[in-house]
């Protein structure tokens, strides 16, 4: 059996983050790792009390570092193959199977979770955003993909090694689009299903400024930072 280890990024999820791990358990994958970025509630403790290893950064760096120190610790800890999941319960643990089995068969270097596959409702501005990020990734970087930023995704130890994840906040998923074509690695999109919730809109990550945010990153780093 692989060495499977979940890496999730939290801020303030305190009421979200004992039934992602509990569920997590229940489901069989018990090494994983919860990164509190910088948290003002008890996040970290309520990890921890779940039964997840939990790390913390001092303050907010953003979702991008919190996935890099989770994924930094899987690592040293031998991890085989590890996934980045969600922390506030958008993501669905019966899709965990699809998503790691092209890893666990090496017939992928990475998996990456899409939402449109199995066409997903998702709320009409957000998927305006997320389709112009597809049309930003194939004109950036040639790779055509259904689903832009989808935080759930599988990676083979070696993809993980390889993978230099630099930009603290949002961009960093456009980043583990570009290190995929950069590094060669053989990828995958998996269908699986997000569950908004009006709280997960009102949190999320879907704003028409972030969006702007992301695109200046990407711009800056594809044509500046050479």
């Amino acid at each position: 059996m692989e060495n499977v280890w979940i890496v999730v990024a939290a801020y303030n999820e305190e009421k979200n983050i004992p039934r992602v791990v509990s569920g997590l358990l229940k489901a069989g994958y018990n090494d994983i790792v919860v990164v509190d970025d910088g948290s003002k509630d008890n996040t970290c403790e309520a990890a921890v009390k779940a039964g997840a290893t939990a790390l913390q950064h001092v303050v907010n760096r953003g979702q991008g570092a919190a996935l890099k120190t989770g994924i930094d610790y899987a690592l040293e800890q031998g991890a085989d193959i590890i996934v980045t999941f969600d922390a506030d319960g958008q993501h669905r643990i019966e899709d965990l199977p699809a998503i790691i089995k092209p890893v666990v068969m090496d017939v992928s270097d990475i998996t990456f979770g899409s939402r449109f596959i199995k066409k997903t409702k998702v709320p009409l501005m957000r998927r305006v955003l997320l389709k112009g990020s597809v049309l930003v990734l194939l004109l950036f970087y040639g790779i055509k993909m259904t689903d832009a930023h989808n935080g759930f995704r599988a990676m083979s130890r070696r993809a993980a090694e390889q993978i230099n994840i630099t930009a603290d906040r949002m961009a960093h998923a456009s980043e583990f689009v570009e290190e995929t074509r950069r590094l060669g690695l053989r990828y995958k999109e998996i269908p699986i299903t997000v569950k908004y919730t009006d709280e997960t809109l009102r949190r999320g990550h879907g704003s028409f400024r972030q969006a702007l945010n992301i695109l200046y990153t990407m711009i800056v780093k594809r044509f500046f930072l050479r």
